[in-house]
């Protein structure tokens, strides 16, 4: 096994999340991987591709996983960042396992339904035969099979309720579906709900028993179950309908998981927080400004509005380190410093300045 990490250091991560999500550490975590190292094995023989759909279904899922053992055999780990991987088939890939067709592209995956239908009409059932949820299970196997506890294996990208929906009843349709037959919308909002937990439950009972812990795309780690749950479809309707039709279900979600995060992506959604925040077993909010809109480091009433409700928060920055500084400085002056997430994806050459943000607070 050729990954930089030891256990030892998951230890130590593990004890530092759990202090952070308890409210204990004096400390932002701050995580980095820089892709630099001497991967000491083999180049995997296919092209590593971000979306798995992409892959025929005749690839082997071990040949899936021997890319991932690849490029995480290329990273070093810095601060509280630990080898994880998420089997990403695209995001809202629970509509696939309900029936959808995923149309893979380079930078996403799409998902189409086989057949339009007036909402009445439309009916979700699970389907244990299912192409799509078997490839993912297959592949959560190999995984498992692959680094025997090493490598945080992480939640695939189920989606969010109306998101799932609205892949069955497109925009428009569903937009007028909240006002002239909102009992229907409603019925399959739960519909969704009860089959999503079904299908995480599943997965998970394929990776927990090697799992260091739960995590997901966003890659913070938890101890119990945990999500980074969403709603893009958000973005298209006001705070009224929002407690109407997202929150009781997302409510109840956050319920059912040990640990939560809400995924607020975009200007359309800050009409939404005040309401997110009031979610009493909701743990934290990752803030994105969304594409074309001023960096993060201009955000800070976002921010400081996420945390002053008693809520955690997971901040972004790509190649930012001036960012990073500001957000980490100005946090840990009015008493956050333990209380948000840092995620950097910073370059090779900017090496020692992650390196000095890290000690500085402690990271390292």
């Amino acid at each position: 096994m050729t990954i930089d990490f030891s256990f030892d250091r998951w230890e130590r991560v593990k004890a530092d999340y759990r202090r952070w999500w308890a409210g204990e550490l004096d400390r932002p975590l701050i995580s980095c991987t820089m892709i630099d190292r001497d991967a000491g094995r083999a180049e995997a023989d296919r092209h590593y591709r971000n979306y798995a759909a992409i892959y025929d279904l005749a690839v082997p899922a071990e040949a899936i996983v021997d890319l991932w053992d690849y490029d995480l055999s290329c990273r070093r780990y810095l601060g509280d960042a630990f080898p994880v991987v998420w089997p990403n088939f695209g995001p809202g890939v629970m509509a696939a396992f309900i029936g959808a067709r995923p149309g893979p592209a380079d930078d996403t995956v799409w998902f189409h339904p086989e057949a339009e239908k007036e909402i009445a009409d439309i009916h979700l059932r699970y389907d244990p035969d299912n192409v799509w949820f078997n490839r993912v299970k297959d592949v959560c196997r190999a995984a498992v099979g692959r680094w025997g506890g090493l490598v945080q294996i992480g939640m695939t990208d189920l989606g969010g309720g109306l998101d799932i929906l609205s892949t069955f009843r497109h925009g428009e349709k569903l937009l007028l579906d909240l006002y002239d037959q909102p009992d229907e919308v409603k019925r399959l909002v739960w519909e969704v709900h009860d089959l999503w937990h079904r299908y995480y439950r599943e997965i998970d009972e394929i990776i927990r028993p090697s799992n260091p812990g739960y995590t997901d795309w966003a890659e913070i780690y938890s101890a119990e179950p945990s999500y980074m749950f969403q709603c893009d479809f958000c973005h298209m309707i006001g705070p009224k309908m929002f407690d109407e039709f997202v929150k009781p279900e997302l409510a109840a979600s956050c319920k059912r998981q040990g640990k939560s995060f809400y995924h607020l992506d975009g200007l359309g959604q800050l009409p939404h927080l005040d309401s997110l925040l009031s979610i009493e077993a909701l743990n934290g909010v990752q803030w994105v400004p969304g594409a074309g809109v001023s960096a993060s480091e201009l955000w800070f009433d976002v921010f400081e509005k996420i945390l002053r409700a008693g809520k955690l928060a997971q901040v972004l920055f790509h190649f930012d380190l001036d960012g990073s500084a500001k957000i980490v400085d100005r946090f840990s002056a009015a008493g956050f410093a333990g209380r948000f997430i840092l995620w950097l994806n910073g370059s090779v050459e900017e090496e020692g300045r992650v390196l000095d943000t890290m000690r500085r607070y402690g990271a390292i």
